[in-house]
């Protein structure tokens, strides 16, 4: 049985670093095979994780629209099948993690049936996988589109300011206006300045609203200088070290709102 987190939130929340931590705890655990999918257009991930990517599933759909429009599809293959074999062909394979990178948005023009395609392709291929981590856009398009269906774990992310709660709060209504079958969802706040005994604080502002939105508050991730040293050398999250405190943090949340069938 796969198991989903999906991490999502406005940009520029963290929701690259929170997942790249994710799935390096998790691949450090040695749970089964894991498959992170970058479903940001923006594709960082893979930068997070210290992996190259080449084609992206964006670039291979607007390939196989292209040629259903102009009539050139003839390769004696089901379009299902031919998505799938792109599919694995985009997939990029680490030594602890598979990466999938979805790429640009839609452009102009109907995507209803390569969209349907990708959908079915893409849960075929998590399926073979134990855990599934998704680095979700701003926007939500794979959730919205139900790409992305079922979620055991959805971790929103927000930032020390009244926008990122206002906007994480966005997230928690969209999940329900859709019916997206959610079994636990979550709110983490990244990048909080730490007191002089170094733990995470919030404004008694920011305490209040966070209440005031009735938001399910996960904790806190503290405000770590060497995550943005790593992000300005280009070095993956990976590199953080073992005792670095937003690892430590991270890790002992997600610890304690994990899938049972998840060893932590």
């Amino acid at each position: 049985m796969t198991i989903t987190i999906a991490v999502a939130g406005k940009g520029g929340t963290g929701k690259t670093t929170v997942s790249a931590l994710v799935v390096d705890h998790l691949a450090r655990l040695g749970v089964g095979d894991i498959l992170a999918v970058d479903a940001d257009p923006s594709t960082n991930l893979n930068l997070a994780l210290g992996v190259e990517i080449g084609e992206t599933i964006g670039g291979e759909r607007e390939a196989l629209l292209e040629d259903i429009q102009t009539g050139r599809y003839n390769l004696g293959l089901e379009k299902r099948q031919y998505f799938q074999l792109k599919i694995h062909e985009a997939l990029v394979e680490a030594d602890a993690f598979d990466l999938l990178a979805m790429g640009r948005p839609e452009g102009p023009g109907c995507y209803c049936a390569p969209n349907h395609i990708l959908r079915q392709s893409i849960d075929t291929i998590a399926s073979a996988y134990d855990l599934v981590i998704v680095d979700n856009e701003a926007g939500l398009e794979h959730i919205s589109r139900r790409t992305t269906q079922d979620v055991d774990l959805m971790l929103v992310i927000s930032d020390p300011t009244v926008r990122g709660l206002i906007a994480a709060q966005r997230v928690f209504e969209l999940v329900a206006e859709l019916g997206t079958r959610v079994g636990q969802a979550h709110l983490l706040i990244n990048r909080v300045p730490v007191d002089d005994s170094g733990e995470p604080r919030l404004s008694p502002e920011l305490a209040a609203k966070v209440q005031e939105l009735s938001l399910p508050l996960l904790g806190l991730l503290p405000q770590d200088p060497a995550v943005a040293e790593l992000d300005a050398l280009g070095k993956p999250l990976a590199d953080l070290p073992e005792d670095s405190p937003v690892r430590q943090r991270l890790v002992s949340l997600i610890g304690q709102v994990l899938p049972v069938a998840v060893p932590v």
